[in-house]
């Protein structure tokens, strides 16, 4: 656990008790503040009253006198598309409301670290695809290297419930613009962004504010080195914003396609090999094509950009090059689960949009894709140019018939189930063909949420006659 500095006899309340809440409130006690507990949910409250707390109503009126900081939980809306009623009295009172990152920012380092040899780090992964397998590659080849690590925030364990820096340690946090948008600290050592495309845009009030978001933690933050995806526009915008200079190697760019050959400090990809270049020269360079933990053109931009964090921290290109073939990938995320007759099944179940959606389209031949589920605004028509290789649709859910309407002259077949699309696609399923459930749509219309969606194609998957599991 990391200790709450700055709050030692101070009231702190809480909005919000699901587990980053629970862990703050712990974090702020050990620190020696008074929390001040509360949750919309009963069964939250009950949860939070069984390990001990004492609840505040914070919807009374005089619940902020002496308060000195409201801390949220991430997913409870403070601006778009209208703040929640606590939050809004906070502010009005003229409260400081921050979260857990902006508190892990403040409190991490400690007195301890006077006795490191090596101060610890901290590298914050952020954008709209890729950033939880960049995070966990990161992680991973850390650990590989011998480097003591941790791993936390919107994805493993909250930040505050992570063990106090060890000498020379480095914490990689996957953030989202949630969290991002509200913290009140924000200062990685090594900042990435990987990409942006449209996602939350009601709880951001639009694309710009949705940018907004995530440059923060570049633009507040201030990172020794940040790490920037410029396929797109934003990407570019940013990079340029924070570098000098074409030749300033505090920004490292990273592409998944283009060739970056006239800047500082470099890190792309092309057909299969990732290139390293520094100064007009090249110095590294890895085959990909045998990387089966990360297959297709946006797996290799989550290695491009990890391959930068880590040479940013002082890794070998030959130790990363050795990590990232033991990388077996994240769980619904171009996930192998099972092979039958050379056919392939994969699980990308958190491609919950369209551009993640078209990054698995485009990363296996002959498709016969699983898709649909609680549609986003805007429909699929954006996957027409990655429709040729699919073979066949299964359209799954709530939107399947309105995706049907959006394919055109592709193949398709309404099966409503996961079930039915799983069956009917091993049916038909020929050697050479991946089965990809990528449903570029949410999941809550049939399933709590994505990975729930993920064990459901993948146990569908396991129970087939002659299907051999993966790992």
């Amino acid at each position: 656990m990391i200790a709450v500095q700055g709050f030692a006899g101070a009231k702190v309340a809480v909005l919000g008790l699901g587990l980053s809440g629970l862990a703050t409130a712990r974090a702020l006690v050990a620190g020696g503040a008074e929390a001040l507990l509360w949750d919309d949910s009963p069964e939250a409250r009950a949860k939070a009253e069984a390990e001990g707390f004492t609840l505040t109503d914070l919807t009374r009126q005089s619940a902020f006198d002496g308060v000195a900081c409201l801390i949220t939980s991430p997913g409870i809306p403070h601006h778009f598309p209208a703040p929640h009623k606590v939050i809004a009295r906070a502010m009005e009172m003229g409260v400081p409301v921050d979260n857990d990152i902006g508190l892990f920012f403040r409190s991490y380092a400690s007195q301890e670290w006077d006795n490191f040899e090596v101060t610890p780090k901290v590298v914050a992964v952020t954008g709209s695809n890729g950033k939880s397998t960049t995070t966990a590659l990161i992680h991973h080849i850390l650990a590989e290297a011998g480097r003591p690590t941790q791993m936390a925030g919107n994805i493993g364990r909250g930040v505050l419930d992570i063990d106090p820096a060890q000498d020379g340690e480095v914490v990689v946090l996957e953030l989202s613009s949630y969290q991002t948008e509200l913290a009140r600290n924000l200062t990685p050592d090594v900042a990435v962004f990987t990409n942006l495309s449209p996602d939350h845009l009601d709880r951001h009030g639009g694309y710009g504010g949705y940018f907004a978001a995530k440059r923060r933690l570049f633009a507040e933050g201030g990172p020794d080195r940040a790490i920037i995806g410029v396929d797109e526009a934003e990407g570019r915008f940013l990079a340029n914003q924070l570098a000098t200079g074409p030749q300033d190697d505090r920004v490292i760019r990273i592409s998944s396609g283009q060739k970056l050959d006239d800047f500082g400090w470099s890190v792309f990809a092309r057909k299969g090999f990732l290139a390293e270049w520094r100064k007009g020269r090249q110095v590294a360079s890895i085959d990909l094509r045998g990387v089966s933990g990360l297959p297709g053109a946006h797996n290799h931009q989550n290695a491009c950009a990890a391959f930068a964090a880590c040479r940013a921290l002082g890794l070998a290109p030959r130790q990363i090059e050795a990590a990232l073939h033991s990388f077996a990938g994240l769980p619904h995320r171009s996930q192998l689960v099972g092979t039958r007759g050379g056919v392939r099944f994969i699980n990308d179940s958190k491609a919950t949009n369209v551009d993640s959606a078209a990054k698995a389209l485009q990363a296996f031949p002959r498709i016969r894709w699983i898709a649909g589920g609680l549609g986003k605004e805007g429909g699929i028509t954006a996957l027409q140019p990655h429709l040729p290789a699919v073979v066949k649709a299964y359209l799954i859910g709530h939107s399947a018939r309105d995706f049907a309407l959006e394919i055109g002259d592709t193949p398709h077949e309404i099966c409503e189930t996961m079930e039915r699309a799983v069956a009917l696609a091993a049916e038909e399923a020929q050697e050479g063909d991946v089965v990809l459930l990528a449903p570029a749509a949410a999941s809550f219309d049939q399933y709590p949420n994505f990975e729930k969606r993920g064990e459901d194609f993948t146990a569908r998957v396991h129970a087939l006659s002659g299907v051999v599991p993966a790992g």
